[in-house]
């Protein structure tokens, strides 16, 4: 591991890059499927000694001391240290969201010439709050054991941003590393990912750098010691408390609601094919009125059917036949609930006529009247809408779902649905449900999330199981179950716990019968969102100021 350090520390230009690279990339695994959070505990430390090598040239090459303890370093440092952190953020979203690509290839003649723009420019731009990161941290850097404390507080406030800024993107933040065995995943309900984050850099940070630190520390028993110490006082509580909160007694399930949960499995390049626009409709008729065996069941003592999203290849509301159809399908008391899209053509503010194009989920009555509309409010930018859309429609490109224009967003907060025998619910479609901040008008506690989502473009890749993974960790920092519904799967039942009650796999066709899971008391995360992170975030950098300024003063 000294020698490691080393030579990490010695690496120039392009080599100093490339590995930061690397680095990234081996951290990747850290996230679903694979779970191999290890890895951080020597590419993180790697990251690091990057910096170190980084700040001491600088420092030689300007004739200055390596340690800056008596104020900030110099510009130009924290301009090295973004790079470094850029190439480890490239690296990281390159191989963590390679899948991204699948998209482009399912109507590869069209869209396929996109691809490697697409899987290099997004890891390139999301990259940014890594370099804001490495650059923020540096910026309180110190030659001893406590950078790495300015590491974590500096990629954890980056990955907040990423979180919020523009659109926001937290997919595959840090904090997931440790959402993993079940225990350790309780933690969000206590810390959310944002917390979680800032633990897992310094958990695994610290004891490779802490160790190597000891050796130049006037007591190294006291700095080894706190290597071992720093990972098991954080984990070890954290572990524990996930057992005794998986072994509290909660609630039985609420039999009163029976839902029936369908999955088409329709590949997605057949999707929107108009000729096939009846036997998709068609088919999720079938699976409706049929049981977990594949048998024709009927949908008597059934409450709620849920299609995925978008899963009427059209508008349903423009089409009566299609209403009556839906009523035709469901008994008396029976509701049914399914993504599609929608126009609303209803005049705007102004007066003038408006048209405008939602992704939305739509509840039937038994009569295949709505009966509550939710449109989606987070868009899945080039997915759904363009950037600069009507400059970019004007050379030619389009989003992946070719709406010309782009869907339109619809109204925050979101509300809470309600439907004749079920509790209130919080609808989210696609990839919301992996914002923590997504709440709901009002003050009434949904009973459950319904998310509704298509996973059908990432094909057999990481992608769906990510986000199958980001759903548990939303269920856990909620209290909340979760219905999940996928177009190809993972449709799964989810406890407040985060655990998989059932589920139907990937590219498998079926229904998925259930009661509904009880939802557990509000959690910490739930309450006070990221107020605890904000509060350690700050406490952090005035702890570092403190000790700056304690050794400033006791130098004179």
């Amino acid at each position: 591991m000294r020698s490691l350090s080393r030579s990490l520390r010695e690496l120039r230009g392009w080599r100093r890059m490339l590995t930061a690279m690397l680095a990234g990339a081996l951290s990747a695994l850290a996230m679903a499927p694979v779970f191999a959070w290890p890895v951080l505990a020597l590419t993180l430390p790697a990251l690091v000694w990057l910096i170190d090598g980084a700040v001491a040239a600088r420092a030689s090459a300007q004739g200055a001391p390596t340690a800056t303890p008596g104020g900030l370093p110099c510009v130009p440092r924290a301009r090295k240290a973004a790079w470094i952190g850029w190439c480890f953020g490239f690296g990281y979203f390159l191989a963590g969201l390679y899948w991204i690509g699948e998209a482009f290839l399912v109507e590869a003649e069209r869209f396929a010439w996109l691809l490697p723009f697409a899987v290099s420019l997004m890891p390139a731009g999301l990259a940014l709050f890594f370099a804001l990161g490495t650059a923020l941290a540096q910026l309180a850097w110190s030659n001893g054991p406590m950078r790495v404390l300015a590491l974590a507080l500096g990629l954890s406030a980056s990955e907040w941003l990423r979180g919020h800024v523009l659109t926001g993107f937290p997919w595959n933040t840090l904090g997931y590393a440790l959402t993993w065995p079940d225990p350790l995943l309780q933690a969000a309900a206590w810390l959310g990912i944002y917390g979680l984050t800032l633990v897992t850099v310094v958990a695994l940070c610290a004891p490779a750098v802490a160790w190597l630190d000891a050796e130049k520390a006037t007591d190294p028993m006291a700095l080894r010691r706190a290597a071992v110490l720093v990972p098991v006082l954080l984990l070890l509580p954290l572990f524990a408390g996930g057992h005794m909160r998986l072994a509290e007694a909660e609630a039985s399930m609420n039999d009163h609601v029976r839902l029936r949960l369908v999955q088409p499995s329709i590949p997605q390049r057949d999707k929107w094919r108009p000729e096939l626009q009846g036997r998709i409709f068609a088919e999720h008729l079938r699976l409706s009125a049929t049981n977990q065996r594949g048998e024709p069941a009927g949908l008597t003592g059934i409450t709620l059917v849920i299609w995925p999203e978008a899963a009427m290849p059209f508008l349903p509301l423009e089409h009566p036949d299609v209403l009556q159809a839906i009523a035709n399908l469901l008994p008396k008391g029976v509701q049914l609930v399914s993504g599609a899209l929608r126009i609303d053509r209803s005049p705007g503010a102004s007066g003038q006529q408006r048209r405008l194009i939602f992704n939305s989920l739509i509840a039937f009555d038994d009569e295949g009247r709505p009966a509550a509309i939710y449109d989606k409010v987070h868009l899945v930018p080039f997915g759904e809408f363009l950037p600069l859309q009507a400059t970019l429609e004007a050379i030619g490109l389009e989003q992946l779902s070719r709406m010309k224009g782009g869907f339109d967003s619809g109204l925050s907060p979101r509300p809470l649905l309600s439907l004749a025998n079920l509790p209130p619910f919080g609808p989210l479609i696609c990839y919301e449900v992996i914002f923590p901040t997504n709440g709901f008008a009002g003050q009434k506690r949904p009973a459950f999330l319904l998310n509704l989502t298509n996973d059908g473009w990432f094909g057999h890749t990481s992608g769906p199981y990510q986000h199958l993974h980001q759903t548990r960790v939303r269920a856990v920092m909620e209290g909340l179950p979760v219905i999940r519904v996928a177009n190809n799967g993972v449709s799964a039942v989810i406890d407040g716990k985060g655990r998989i009650l059932q589920s139907l796999p990937l590219n498998a066709r079926g229904v998925i019968e259930t009661g509904l899971p009880p939802a557990l008391p509000p959690t910490f995360s739930a309450r006070f969102g990221d107020l605890f992170f904000l509060f350690a975030e700050i406490c952090g950098f005035l702890l570092i100021a403190f000790r700056r300024n304690l050794r400033r003063y006791s130098t004179i």
